[in-house]
């Protein structure tokens, strides 16, 4: 059986708990850092006129690992910038260092790599814009949200006026800095009309209701929990209560439709439930965090990870 390979930046609880629970059961299972390609032989492929050779990547544990033994890569954290320890280099060849070596490993495994992706890059990339996402959750026939995304400072009071006030505000995309948690639109916001002016933002229609799902879809299983809170963001407080569901198999179905849709491989949604029953499109993430929810809730999500990792590997 060909090995499984993680790619994700060091120290990622994600990939070393499923790297483990892979060995467990007498598999192998690698771990690129995406964070730490500089400064180390990390990274080599050759292209002839004839063909591409075999790319070789060192592993986390600082072994040679030959692509063409690898049946399936989980592509988890690939973008990340360098943790660069040389002194005087400024701000473009920090630049370079960064851009190249995420390119080199995108570029070498997309044309060398013929096993299994847990998503692709291409997939990952383009699910991962919440406005593509947005379209096709609305196409599966989900109920999403009346949304809004723009710059003009008109039209959002204009949006907030026939929501009666009741609409929220959340980045497009967002930062790599600290988390921007989603926030009801205030008259402040209102009142700065430059700020709106600044960049996009999304605004959306309040969804009423206290019950948040977070769905984790690992193939064709999905594993989901009910977060109790009247909070807009449950994000800043996991002290509430939070509990495992069963997933309706026409949510099930529509969950799948829009995995399909994204050609992703897996995904971690957020749902909202309102008082009446329904359930309303949040967002997913295709690369998302679902351990906390194993520490909380006791659900062995590692095991089932593995499990499908493993699933996608050839014999």
């Amino acid at each position: 059986m060909k090995e499984s390979l993680i790619v994700t930046t060091a120290d990622d609880l994600h990939g070393l708990s499923i790297q483990a629970a892979v060995r467990r059961r007498g598999l192998e299972c690698h771990i690129v850092e995406s964070d730490r390609m500089t400064g180390v032989e990390s990274l080599s492929m050759s292209i002839s006129t004839e063909s591409v050779t075999a790319t070789t990547l060192l592993t986390s544990e600082r072994k040679i690992l030959e692509i063409s033994s690898v049946g399936a890569i989980w592509w988890r954290r690939p973008k990340a910038l360098q943790q660069i320890e040389a002194t005087g280099l400024d701000a473009h060849q920090i630049g370079l260092i960064n851009n190249d070596c995420s390119a080199a490993l995108v570029g070498s495994l997309e044309n060398s790599f013929t096993g299994k992706w847990i998503s692709s890059p291409r997939a990952t990339e383009f699910a991962s814009n919440k406005l593509n996402q947005l379209a096709v959750a609305q196409r599966s026939k989900f109920r999403i949200p009346d949304t809004l995304v723009t710059q003009n400072p008109g039209e959002v009071l204009e949006f907030y006026n026939r929501h009666r006030g009741q609409i929220i505000v959340k980045p497009v995309v967002g930062t790599r800095g600290p988390l921007l948690f989603t926030q009801m639109v205030r008259d402040d916001h209102l009142n700065a009309p430059d700020s709106i002016r600044a960049c996009p933002a999304t605004y959306q229609e309040f969804i009423p209701g206290n019950r948040h799902i977070r769905l984790n879809c690992f193939g064709d299983r999905s594993f989901a929990f009910i977060i109790e809170s009247a909070e807009l963001d449950w994000r800043p407080d996991l002290k509430v209560p939070i509990s495992s569901w069963t997933v309706p198999g026409d949510l099930h179905g529509k969950i799948r439709a829009v995995l399909e849709a994204l050609n992703l491989e897996m995904g971690i949604f957020d749902l909202k439930e309102t008082p009446e029953g329904e359930i309303v499109w949040l967002e997913v993430n295709p690369q998302g965090q679902f351990l906390f929810l194993e520490g909380l809730t006791g659900e062995p999500l590692t095991e089932s990870f593995a499990d499908f990792l493993i699933s996608n590997v050839p014999c």
